[in-house]
């Protein structure tokens, strides 16, 4: 539904713009061509999120939503940049703007980004990918009512250099907007920890758990929103069952952390040993442990 009232407007601001010679319409529009580009990207990356993982593919295309808020950061940061561009013409030299098509036009679009942002807003929560369109949406509303602004400026004073100082401020707020998602999606491919979770605190109550004599390569990283992963190799105590110590582990990391999908690798500290001396890091390249919190 969002996606297609934000078409149909789309055609309506890119037309009103370039007759009216509105420049910050014509921001407006290229803010609604970014939430298209929000909206399909996230409808995509929806349906290839539903896929099945393959033997190719182990975690499915999970990573897709990730992906999808990325490119449609990034493409806000480009309109971003012309919107300054052309902007910075116009101060040196305002054209006049038709301001009575103007503000029909816009409130037209105000309408129907609040009608957007009412629908996505039922479900911003559900994913990274779902709020980078959502954070899209909301910054248009405000762009819109930006524009509506600066035509009642123009329109009573006849100031026509507002509509370039109102598109500064709809490419402050693109800019805005934007830096958080692609900052949150670029923690995300780094495999950097999940926000909220710290690292140290899981080790230490890893720790405390009955038979458990040391955590090492214990990493925690998001597969893709609400998806937090965990690994890590533990040692045990001989005396201790194994199998009560994995379950101990696997509750406590869900109950106190909410991290449900963690794999536990189980070990004596002697098999620890032997296994760095077969199997550790070199130097030249070969056979190499991942970078990890080892305390």
């Amino acid at each position: 539904m969002a996606f297609a009232v934000t078409a149909g407007i789309l055609v309506a601001e890119l037309v009103g713009g370039i007759l009216t010679n509105s420049l910050a319409l014509l921001a407006d529009a290229g803010h609604m061509a970014s939430d298209i580009g929000a909206l399909g990207l996230a409808l995509i990356a929806i349906w290839l999120a539903s896929r099945p993982a393959s033997g190719r593919r182990t975690y499915g295309f999970h990573r897709a939503e990730v992906l999808a808020a990325l490119v449609s950061s990034l493409s806000l940061m480009a309109i971003a940049g012309y919107v300054f561009w052309e902007a910075s013409r116009r101060f040196a030299d305002p054209p006049d703007v038709r301001t009575g098509s103007m503000l029909a036009i816009a409130a037209l679009g105000l309408a129907a980004n609040l009608v957007s942002a009412a629908v996505l807003s039922r479900h911003a929560g559900s994913g990274l990918n779902v709020r980078a369109a959502f954070l899209h949406v909301i910054g248009d509303t405000a762009a819109s009512v930006g524009v509506i602004v600066a035509g009642v400026i123009m329109l009573t004073t006849g100031w026509f250099i507002a509509d370039p100082i109102i598109s500064v401020f709809i490419g402050v707020l693109i800019v805005i907007s934007s830096f958080r998602i692609t900052w949150e999606a670029t923690q995300v491919l780094l495999e950097a920890t999940p926000p909220g979770l710290n690292i140290g605190d899981i080790q230490k109550a890893m720790l405390e758990t009955s038979g458990v004599q040391g955590i090492h390569d214990l990493h925690a990283w998001t597969v893709t929103s609400g998806f937090v992963s965990l690994s890590a190799h533990v040692e045990t105590n001989q005396a201790h069952d194994q199998h009560d110590v994995l379950v101990a582990l696997r509750l406590l990391l869900a109950r106190r952390f909410g991290i449900e999908h963690a794999t536990i690798q189980l070990e004596t500290r002697a098999l620890h040993q032997e296994l760095e001396a077969c199997c550790g890091v070199d130097s030249e390249g070969g056979v190499s442990e991942h970078a990890a919190f080892h305390g």
